[in-house]
């Protein structure tokens, strides 16, 4: 029985295309949709809000399929 650990596969994706990064970028998308949701200054940021949010919680869910 061999005592060696199973080693890692190295992704062959681009650093910058890897979910950590990814992940975070969304995170902050939805987070601005949400500022914008509760801003009571500009109606435009309001109306935007919505599409904004919808965007970073689609790029979480695509974003969360990549590899580490």
């Amino acid at each position: 029985m061999s005592l060696s650990q199973p080693t890692k596969r190295k992704s062959r994706w681009p650093r910058w295309a890897r979910r950590g990064l990814l992940e975070n970028i969304a995170t902050a998308i939805i987070a601005i949709g949400f500022l914008m949701l509760f801003q009571p200054f500009a109606l435009s940021l309001y109306t935007y809000s919505f599409i904004t949010m919808l965007a970073g919680t689609v790029m979480f869910i695509i974003v969360s399929k990549f590899p580490e």
